[in-house]
C-alpha cells in the first residue's frame, strides 16, 4: 500500500468547509468525487486542517493510502473534472507513517479586510468600513505572542485536549488595497483566527482597550472574545512539514 499527500488550493465561497459532511458538499466530497471518476475507485482522504464554510486556502493537504502507483500527469486529469475553483497543485508519495494532520509543524493564515468597496475583492475580503488605529491593532497583535493558552479565542464544542497554541508570527499590516492580520502557529483551534481578528478590531476602533483585551484572554472565556468576523477573508496560506516528510519519490 502507497501513501500519498494531495496539494490544494480553493476558494472556498462555495462549498461547507474543508472537511466532508453529511448532505453538504465539501472540498474533500468534491475532491473524493474528482478522484473516483479518475480512477474508477473510492479514495478516502484524511485532511491536515478543517477549515469552515467559506474560507480559502493557497495550500493545504490531504492524505491517503492506494495500491495505485500514481504519476503528475494524473495532476491535469483530477483537475480536468475538477471546479475551477479547487486546483490540485501536487501529488507527492510520502513514508507510510507520514500523516497530513499529525506531521504538520506549523500553519500560516491570513485575513484580508478591505477598507473601501471593491467588487472583485467581495467573496475574499471583508469589508470594514470603520476607522481603525493600526498602532492599537499592532500592539494587540504584539500581546498575543506573550500567551500559550488560547481558550477564549476557541468556539465551544470543540473536541481537543489541550488550547496551548504556540504563535511565531502575529502582525498586522497593509498589503495592496487590504489591511492584513497574518498568523503562525504550531496549531490553531475551531474559530480562532476569526475570534483574533474580530476582538481585536474592537481594540483597534476603541471599543475596549488593551488591558480589557488582556483580560479576555486571561479569563479563558469564548463569551468574552468576538467572533462576529465572517470567513470571506481568511486564507489558509501554508501548511508546513518537515522537510524529509514531502520529499518526492517519483
Amino acid at each position: 500500500m502507497l501513501r500519498y499527500f494531495i496539494e490544494v488550493a480553493y476558494k472556498g465561497t462555495h462549498y461547507s468547509g474543508f472537511q466532508s459532511q453529511h448532505n453538504a458538499v465539501s472540498i474533500q466530497s468534491t475532491v473524493e468525487d474528482a478522484m473516483q471518476t479518475v480512477f474508477k475507485t473510492d479514495f478516502k482522504l484524511t485532511c491536515s486542517s478543517r477549515t469552515d464554510t467559506g474560507v480559502h486556502a493557497l495550500q493545504n493537504y490531504f492524505h491517503f493510502d492506494t495500491e495505485i502507483e500514481l504519476n503528475l500527469k494524473q495532476i491535469y486529469n483530477l483537475n480536468a473534472v475538477l471546479s475551477r475553483d479547487i486546483v490540485i497543485k501536487n501529488i507527492v508519495q510520502v513514508d507510510g507513517e507520514s500523516h497530513a494532520r499529525f506531521s504538520a509543524t506549523y500553519r500560516e493564515y491570513k485575513y484580508y479586510i478591505t477598507r473601501n468597496r471593491n467588487p472583485f475583492l467581495t467573496e475574499t475580503t471583508w469589508f470594514y468600513p470603520y476607522n481603525l488605529d493600526i498602532e492599537l491593532l499592532q500592539q494587540a497583535a504584539n500581546i498575543l505572542m506573550e500567551y500559550e493558552d488560547f481558550t477564549s479565542f476557541s468556539k465551544r464544542n470543540t473536541q481537543v485536549k489541550t488550547f496551548i497554541c504556540n504563535l511565531i508570527v502575529s502582525k498586522w499590516y497593509y498589503e495592496n488595497e487590504c489591511l492584513v492580520y497574518h498568523v503562525k502557529s504550531n496549531r490553531f483551534l475551531r474559530g480562532m483566527v476569526r475570534g483574533l481578528v474580530g476582538t481585536m478590531l474592537q481594540v483597534g476602533r476603541g471599543i475596549i482597550n488593551l488591558e480589557d483585551f488582556r483580560k479576555i484572554i486571561e479569563e479563558k472565556n469564548c463569551t468574552k472574545a468576538n467572533f462576529s468576523t465572517p470567513p470571506t477573508g481568511l486564507f489558509l496560506m501554508e501548511v508546513t512539514y518537515p522537510e524529509e516528510v514531502l520529499s518526492i519519490r517519483w
